[in-house]
């Protein structure tokens, strides 16, 4: 990418791309601000109000004296982001929405709407993450010569774009970009990589900027917002009522609506249960939902997964793991869980095997593993397999709760 004079910063009517823009101002940058549309609240009478944000980002730009835009992305959220969630959920997984929302989305849809029709250099979000970019030339405001050759320009090997965890660890969101194309990342700054939360605050304070300061931040599903999920699901998929049993005596303990409403390890509601059980497998084939007594029930504990083909954000595979077969890395399925030490192994069609140096609670087939080395965020697959649960090891292979051997978690279906 050349020199960078003219950046779309993504405005959503938070504090967090509300301050991007203004810093991104104070560089010197030509920006323009564009407000996206995912979501017809029309359909819904949901807790988030989309007009509400749209005028919030556009009282910003008016504050910053930036052009603003609207887009809609309502048809493609739907087939690309939101009927791919529903596909999963009723095959049995726990779908990540705000992974895919990014990856088809904000850094492909946005970004290449960004660059191709509003003719921008690059494109800019309020994610607390940083790149190998970020203090380069490329991102200054300094004039940098053009290849003086064609051959330069056209073959010249460039380093790839690496993906870094921002300043502040507790809002790092590297998670969620996990699967962006290195080409997006190449064109994109982020202005909030070496902020806190707390200061991001501040200069929105001292901005004036108080409309999006008292604003709660976002939660629930990418661009849906916060929802009684049972009840928001069971719009969309006809309910399927199947057995509660117990993971420990196979004993039918009640009736469920539907295994996609439940993910592993959380408690499951019981009519008439007083004591807290908790989800810990599922049989789409036959309805059945296993619980365990306990939250910390062996049956929840794996330390084996395999993913789907493996996106790599900067190299395809990393040179160590071509080399070696394997390679040591760090590992997390849920933002901001600690990262587990872990031993990944490259399979020929490109999906992982990815062993734990210590069992996790709740390994779920449908999130991501994202992986780590240092503060670099590697990249992410979809899990679709899962080993053995400690449960499993301890009591064998004869065990009254062990699931069916054609349920969708023990044979996913063949990585494409």
């Amino acid at each position: 990418m050349g020199v960078v004079r003219h950046v779309v910063c993504a405005m959503s009517g938070g504090v967090d791309s509300s301050v991007s823009a203004l810093l991104l101002k104070r560089m010197g940058y030509h920006v323009t601000g564009v407000f996206m549309k995912n979501w017809d609240s029309q359909d819904e009478r949901g807790v988030c109000s989309s007009e509400r944000d749209c005028e919030d980002a556009y009282k910003v730009c008016k504050m910053l004296d930036m052009p603003f835009h609207q887009v809609s992305y309502v048809k493609e959220y739907w087939h690309e982001v939101f009927s791919n969630l529903l596909r999963e959920y009723e095959k049995g997984r726990t779908p990540n929405p705000d992974i895919m929302c990014n990856k088809h989305i904000k850094f492909k849809h946005f970004y290449q709407y960004a660059v191709n029709t509003l003719g921008a250099d690059a494109m800019a979000t309020g994610h607390y993450a940083r790149t190998s970019q970020e203090d380069e030339e490329v991102f200054q405001q300094k004039q940098v010569p053009p290849p003086r050759t064609l051959f330069r320009d056209r073959f010249e090997m460039r380093k790839p774009v690496r993906l870094y965890q921002g300043a502040d660890r507790l809002k790092d969101q590297t998670f969620f970009l996990s699967q962006i194309s290195q080409d997006a990342l190449r064109h994109t700054i982020f202005p909030l990589a070496g902020l806190t939360k707390d200061f991001v605050k501040k200069i929105a304070a001292e901005a004036g900027f108080q409309h999006v300061l008292k604003k709660k931040e976002s939660m629930g599903i990418c661009f849906i917002g916060e929802r009684d999920f049972e009840n928001f699901i069971l719009e969309y998929i006809e309910p399927k009522p199947g057995n509660f049993v117990s993971v420990e005596d196979g004993k039918i303990m009640g009736q469920h609506k539907g295994w996609f409403t439940l993910t592993l390890g959380q408690r499951a509601r019981i009519g008439g249960q007083v004591d807290p059980w908790f989800v810990v497998d599922k049989d789409i084939t036959t309805g059945a939902v296993f619980l365990g007594p306990t939250t910390n029930h062996p049956a929840l504990f794996r330390d084996t997964i395999q993913t789907d083909r493996f996106h790599w954000i900067a190299e395809d595979p990393p040179v160590e793991l071509v080399r070696t077969q394997m390679m040591e890395c760090l590992f997390r399925f849920i933002n901001r869980m600690p990262l587990t030490p872990c031993t990944v192994t490259l399979n020929l069609d490109g999906s992982m095997w990815v062993m734990l140096k210590e069992p996790i609670r709740a390994l779920t087939p449908g999130q991501f593993a994202v992986l780590y080395k240092g503060d670099e965020c590697l990249g992410s697959g979809k899990i679709i397999r899962l080993g053995p649960t400690q449960f499993t090891l301890q009591k064998g292979q004869n065990c009254l709760s062990c699931p069916p051997k054609d349920t969708n978690q023990q044979h996913p279906e063949p990585v494409s």
